[in-house]
């Protein structure tokens, strides 16, 4: 059993909020110029090869997570050598193929597919091919593509084609070299499903379904009476470049003014309200939103919440993940947020570990300038303005994975310590065609007011750094850039 102590580091945090020096006491959004829309993967994709099993290179069909696939002399890999994200990956040798035994009904748009070489081997080239007719003919798409590198690489075709479409990769030259190909991305192309309106901006969904407001907790935008409703009022239509905070009372209230400030919308998930993905008679189902928020959760995701936030994830949703120190359980049901964090990716039905990262048992109280040296990092350099630190005052680190997940990028560290696996006080990755951050505290984004009653501290300002790493953070996840 979990109890939660947070609330004997009070005092202490009151004084060293009060002697903080204050770097910037009204971060300011940058409006942005303009917003890009959504994009809504096919069903099934990504293709991840991770299901299915085919250990032998004669032409054999095999039943993968999008559907039926026919693979010719190519097999499902899960050597050291075959190059792979997860557990294992397609690998094609001398002129084999790939080839959908079904059709996506929604189209076909954009198409990514990640690729290498096989162990030692030498280069290969191979193809894109796409039918209208169920596989009676095919059209070559886009040009030749030539594998070279022992590291997964990307190649992206603009297929752009409606109706039903079935897509096939052909290995074209490089004889008995082989080469592992992994991730195939589908993004749906006319058809009958829309993508989610985008009207105003970007859409931000903050959970408020898992005891967010649990003890001393206030992790919502709004709440009204105890209650936190799906709009939080006053309307966000009220809100101008001048609205303060205190517009809504949540602690996290800073958060949302700002994203409405850019031309963002936001809603909270209201308690007793479900988590689901692709359920059209759910007006809140995740694939009406473009970003989930969940700060701090103290109630444990059933299963099939953990597959509706993975799956939203894996088809390009952003997820941004805020955890808390170890033994930090607001509510004494038996999880704080870490177990909670690290039971989604440990313990679902889609991946094991999809992120590439878990949340340690640790509880740190920190001021870290340790901050990823990147010029060009989204996250770190973007259009909210550059981050430079990150305070912790009892938060949770992560280790990373990147043999779970090759793209999972360390932000932030403690402080004197070596950029590596370890230590990692934020942290990004991908998953399919969607985007993950986690903190690893929920005191930067307190912004100190909260539900009367609560006592909250505000690390929103207490430097310049925590509004321009959420924000950033916010819009990368968004896609919006």
């Amino acid at each position: 059993m979990h109890f939660s102590f947070r609330w004997l580091a009070a005092p202490a945090l009151a004084l060293s909020l009060l002697g903080c020096a204050q770097q910037d006491t009204d971060p300011t959004p940058t409006l942005l110029a303009s917003v890009t829309s959504a994009n809504v993967a096919a069903t099934g994709f990504p293709e991840t090869f991770e299901t299915g099993t085919k250990t032998a290179y004669s032409t054999g069909s095999v039943t993968l997570a999008s559907g039926s696939w026919t693979l010719n002399d190519a097999l499902l890999g899960n050597t050291t050598a075959d190059r792979k994200t997860g557990s294992q990956s397609a690998r094609v040798r001398n002129t084999g193929s790939l080839t959908m035994n079904f059709n996506t009904t929604a189209g076909v748009g954009a198409v990514t597919v990640q690729h290498a070489v096989y162990g030692t081997d030498g280069s290969s080239q191979w193809e894109l091919w796409a039918s209208t007719s169920s596989g009676s003919s095919y059209t070559k798409v886009g040009s030749t593509i030539t594998s070279s590198s022992t590291a997964l690489s990307t190649a992206s075709f603009a297929v752009n084609l409606s109706g039903s479409v079935r897509l096939q990769l052909r290995k074209i030259s490089g004889g008995t070299n082989r080469v592992n190909i992994d991730n195939i991305t589908v993004e749906q192309y006319g058809g009958t499903t829309t993508p989610p309106p985008t009207t105003g901006g970007k859409k931000f969904l903050i959970d408020a379904s898992h005891g967010e407001l649990a003890g001393n907790a206030d992790w919502v935008l709004d709440v009204d009476n105890g209650a936190t409703p799906r709009y939080p009022t006053p309307a966000a239509s009220g809100i101008t470049s001048t609205t303060a905070e205190t517009y809504w009372t949540g602690a996290i209230s800073a958060w949302g003014v700002a994203l409405v400030k850019l031309g963002h919308s936001v809603e909270q998930l209201p308690t007793g309200t479900a988590i689901t993905y692709g359920n059209t008679s759910n007006p809140q189902d995740l694939a009406n939103y473009n970003v989930f928020v969940v700060d701090e959760p103290n109630i444990i995701f059933t299963a099939a919440e953990k597959t509706a936030i993975l799956r939203f994830v894996q088809n390009g949703g952003g997820l941004f993940m805020i955890s808390d120190h170890d033994i930090s359980d607001r509510n004494n049901d038996g999880y704080d947020s870490p177990d909670i964090w690290n039971d989604l990716m440990q313990n679902n039905s889609v991946k094991t570990n999809p992120f590439g990262f878990k949340v340690n048992l640790d509880n740190i109280v920190e001021d870290s300038p340790n901050v990823l040296n990147s010029t060009t990092n989204p996250i770190l350099r973007g259009s909210q303005g550059a981050v430079s630190q990150l305070s912790f005052h009892n938060g949770a680190t992560m280790t990373l994975s990147p043999t779970a997940n090759s793209t999972v990028q360390g932000l932030i560290w403690r402080k004197s310590v070596t950029q590596n696996t370890t230590n990692v006080m934020a942290a990004s990755s991908t998953f399919g065609t969607g985007r993950v951050v986690i903190i690893g505290d929920s005191s930067p984004a307190d912004d100190g007011t909260g539900s009367p009653g609560n006592t909250v501290y505000d690390g929103w300002r207490e430097n310049v750094s925590h509004a321009r790493l959420h924000l950033n953070a916010s819009l990368w996840l968004a896609k919006a850039q």
